[in-house]
Order: C-alpha cells, then structure tokens, then sequence
C-alpha cells in the first residue's frame, strides 16, 4: 500500500486497496493503536476496495474509538454499502458493555478461532482481544483440532474451507468429544449457501456467520451463546 501521511495521524489511503494493502493497513494500526496514537483515515481518493481491507477497516475503526475516516469517497462509501455494512457508528454504549463485561469476571472467556487466512486470524484477533476475550488460533482445521485438544474453551470460532480438515469435519470431531460436545462452535464463512449451512447444522454448528463480519453482531453473537 503506497499511503503518505499529509498531517501528524492522517494517513491518505490509495486509490487501490488490494490484498497486499490489507497487511500493511493491519500492521499500520497495530503500530499506530499500540502505542496510543490516534489514526485517520483520508479515504478521498479510494476507488476499489478488497474484501480483506474493508474487513480490516471495519474491524479497526469499530474497536478503537482512535481510528476515524476523513472525506470518504463515493468508491469508498460504495463498497460498503453493497455488502449492507457502514464504517459509521455509536460507539459509546457497546464500548460501555465491553468494559462491564470486562468488570463482571476476573477470567476472560476463552475462544478458538480456525482460519487458514492470516489476515482473518489477525482481524479476529483485534476484535475479539479488545473485548476481553482470551484468544487462541489455528490455521486450519487438523491444527484447530490438536491446539484445542482436551483443553475447555467457551467459543468455537471455525471458516469452512480449509486445507487437511475442513470445518464440516472439525464441527463433526468435536461434537464427538465429551469434553467439547456441547461447546457453541460458530461457522465463519463467505459461504451463504442454504445447503451448506444446513450441512453445518446437521454436523452440530451453533451460528453460521458471512465473512466480512460485523465486530459487533459477531461480539454480541459469543454472549448470546456462551452468557
């Protein structure tokens, strides 16, 4: 991604974000949210936007209150919008209920989340890590399976198509468990297929959800299911 910074936290976004943009923008917010400072975003010039990077984006500025977008273009705005998401919100009250969630147990809830894309794994990372959960990854489903191994976690969090195991065969490995048999495993997907969800639910899913996820249905999803 060849992004200049025009004024101190103002990064202009390229007209083109592709695949390679999506790493350098998750390293760039890592860097920049780690160290506290606060990031915007001028997306004036942007014309195509990846899935990746709109996922990445959305993830970002829906977690850290420091992440904001300046002057959206219509290419911009546009490639949201036609997949029913917004990068706009109130972030007051699900940060309120992040924090009160936080506050009601010393003992983060521990999730598992199988995906073969490092940059989704990454992505999950940033989400679900800022809203107290303790994570842990795979990257695929024979290693989700051995990481997890006899271990409790409260979520499941597991994407279908995968090398070595795909996850129809992880939902049906774990479901043979006693110890995970009855562990709410949440598909994540940018499969839509009624078939194929049926399937998922047939091998024993909790929730199927399509990639790009929204941070918070998908937060608001693990409480639902693990309360």
């Amino acid at each position: 991604m060849s992004a200049t910074t025009e004024l101190e936290g103002t990064v202009k976004l390229p007209a083109v974000l592709d695949l390679a943009a999506a790493e350098s923008l998750l390293t760039m917010f890592h860097q920049r949210l780690a160290a506290g400072e606060p990031l915007r975003l001028d997306a004036s010039e942007v014309e195509t936007l990846t899935l990746p990077c709109i996922q990445i984006i959305l993830a970002a500025i829906r977690t850290y209150d420091q992440v904001t977008i300046e002057i959206p273009s219509i290419g911009f705005a546009s490639a949201f919008s036609d997949l029913g998401l917004t990068w706009e919100q109130e972030r007051d009250e699900s940060n309120d209920a992040d924090k009160a969630q936080t506050d009601e147990s010393s003992m983060p809830k521990k999730i598992l989340t199988i995906d073969d894309s490092k940059t989704m794994r990454d992505m999950l990372m940033l989400t679900l890590a800022h809203a107290g959960f303790e994570v842990l990854q795979a990257v695929d489903g024979q290693d989700g399976i051995d990481v997890l191994g006899d271990q409790r976690v409260d979520v499941v969090i597991t994407d279908i198509n995968m090398p070595k195991m795909d996850g129809y065969e992880v939902i049906r490995c774990l479901r043979k468990s006693p110890v995970h048999k009855s562990t709410p495993i949440l598909v994540l997907t940018t499969e839509s297929d009624t078939e194929k969800k049926n399937l998922a639910r047939e091998a024993g899913a909790t929730g199927w959800m399509v990639k790009p996820f929204d941070p918070e249905r998908l937060i608001a999803t693990i409480r639902k299911v693990s309360p």
